[in-house]
């Protein structure tokens, strides 16, 4: 009799062939038998730039930068019209916004360009649509419920309290919670659209299943700067998303998922600490 473990990981195994022979049969025919397949190499050199330009354009440090370079062109006084614009009170949630706008230029407007303009597809082949999602949706809760009650434990310890929100300023009223709430986790249908979207499709005619290794890589490595409990997690977390948005083609359960799972963190970091807002406006 085989070890349940054995067993566990033959259907897993079963699962990754049967990933792989639909994504075989739903290759399109473009190319000639033995004719090389441009548009891996083109994706993937994509996907190097667009993972560049976010690594050293998204930082609040660049974003100021940028603002001294504004207004010594356009104002008389630069040095005044930055410290005027600086005591504004939404200064830092601008911030915030320079981050989630190039996660949507590199995540999304590039990728998009390509796909449109160099692969000539639709987007409904990257995931947009709902494809198979109601038949898969009970795994996708499955993934989510655990990890929802990790949050709940780990919300009394003060290193995850003290962590979230990113943005410092999120209970001073609720413009600025629902404000950066509405930033953050727009987020992450840039993250699902590019990884568990552009990279895993662009990729599965020429790799199959193996498409989901490729993009596991980047993946990891976007998370080089958090907790290390938290980049390791991403290795499996980006397995079983992988496998689930080939299996639905649609990346919507997987924005579900780091949706629910971030809003979480949040609420129950401010449960724990600062409390909720108590005014609509600072």
């Amino acid at each position: 009799m085989k070890q349940p473990a054995i067993l566990v990981l033959q259907k897993f195994l079963n699962v990754l062939q049967e990933i792989h022979q639909e994504s075989v049969d739903r290759a399109p025919l473009r190319q000639p038998t033995g004719q090389w397949d441009s548009r891996p190499a083109i994706a993937l050199m994509v996907i190097a730039i667009c993972l560049l330009m976010l690594h050293y354009l998204k930082f609040a440090t660049t974003y100021q930068v940028s603002l001294a370079g504004w207004f010594s062109l356009t104002a008389d006084n630069p040095q005044l019209a930055l410290q005027q614009f600086r005591n504004q009170p939404f200064f830092s949630l601008l911030g915030e916004a320079w981050w989630s706008l190039w996660h949507l230029v590199c995540f999304i407007l590039i990728p998009v360009l390509v796909i449109k303009l160099v692969f000539r597809e639709s987007l409904a082949n990257y995931g947009l649509g709902i494809g198979k999602l109601r038949q898969h949706f009970k795994w996708y809760l499955l993934l989510t419920l655990p990890i929802l009650c990790f949050v709940v434990i780990v919300s009394f310890r003060d290193d995850f309290s003290n962590h979230y929100p990113f943005y410092r300023l999120a209970n001073r009223s609720w413009a600025d919670l629902l404000a950066w709430e509405l930033l953050y986790l727009s987020q992450f249908v840039c993250v699902e659209f590019f990884f568990r979207g552009f990279i895993l499709q662009a990729c599965r005619p020429a790799f199959g299943v193996n498409a989901i290794f490729v993009m596991i890589v980047p993946y990891l490595m976007i998370h080089f700067s958090k907790p290390w409990l938290e980049a390791t997690g991403a290795i499996l977390f980006g397995l079983f998303l992988g496998i689930l948005a080939l299996r639905t083609r649609s990346i919507w359960g997987g924005v579900l998922v780091h949706v629910s799972i971030a809003f979480s963190m949040d609420m129950a970091a401010l449960l724990q600490t600062k409390g909720l807002p108590q005014q609509w406006w600072p």
